[in-house]
């Protein structure tokens, strides 16, 4: 599967973006899907997941309550809605792919380029 992130950009603390990764390929609606960011001179880190069905989702402690997963398998897209942004949100955000939850946590699977988040303060 291969993956393309969009909706990055420059916004206000406190204020809200829609990340959108769209993938290729028939078998999406198979895969585990979830977010990882990367901010400057730290390590990647995991963000949220969800299960192929959509059913089950999973946060990061950091943004659990003011981000939230979903995806469309129809669209063959997930998506990340971000609010109540704060300047410690700025980073690289990357989607990835994965056979399970649990691979997508342990950032086991497929990457996409990522998509650049600058919250100003």
């Amino acid at each position: 599967v291969q993956l393309q992130a969009s909706g990055g950009g420059l916004v206000q603390a406190g204020g809200s973006l829609r990340l959108s990764c769209a993938a290729s390929g028939r078998t999406f609606s198979r895969y585990s899907m979830g977010w990882f960011r990367q901010a400057p001179g730290k390590e990647r880190e995991f963000v949220a997941a969800i299960t192929w069905s959509g059913g089950s989702t999973h946060y990061s402690d950091s943004v659990k309550g003011r981000f939230t997963i979903s995806r469309d398998n129809a669209k063959n897209t997930v998506y990340l809605q971000m609010n109540s942004l704060k300047p410690d949100d700025t980073a690289v955000y990357y989607c990835a792919a994965g056979g399970s939850v649990d691979a997508v946590v342990r950032g086991m699977g497929a990457w996409g380029q990522g998509t650049q988040v600058t919250v100003s303060s």
